[in-house]
């Protein structure tokens, strides 16, 4: 399934769920999952103790990330396989150029 077929399958999700919100609020709950996923990596690790050991939860909240992204790129109209194609383009020129792909 391509991306874009993702987001409207979101979209329709959310429209016949009633779900619908404002940017900010998509926002926030972004970030709040990824607050969650944080916290599951934590766990995993005994706060750092120990080796990071991946479970059930930090999947289902991967998927709650992702969820919110999509419904946060729907709101705002941005067709997410294309943001990727050119964040890709952006850190191969970057990779090319430094060697590495983190900003200035």
């Amino acid at each position: 399934m391509e991306l874009i077929e993702i987001q409207r399958e979101i979209e329709r999700f959310i429209n016949e769920k009633g779900l619908d919100s404002t940017l900010y609020v998509r926002v926030i709950d972004l970030v709040s999952e990824v607050g969650e996923m944080a916290k599951e990596v934590l766990k995993g690790s005994e706060y750092g103790k120990r080796t990071f050991k991946s479970n059930e939860n930090l999947e289902s909240e991967m998927g709650d990330i992702l969820f919110s992204l999509i419904c946060l790129a729907n709101i705002t109209g941005i067709n997410l396989e294309d943001s990727l194609k050119k964040v890709l383009n952006k850190y191969e020129k970057r990779f090319s150029i430094k060697g590495n792909i983190g900003s200035e």
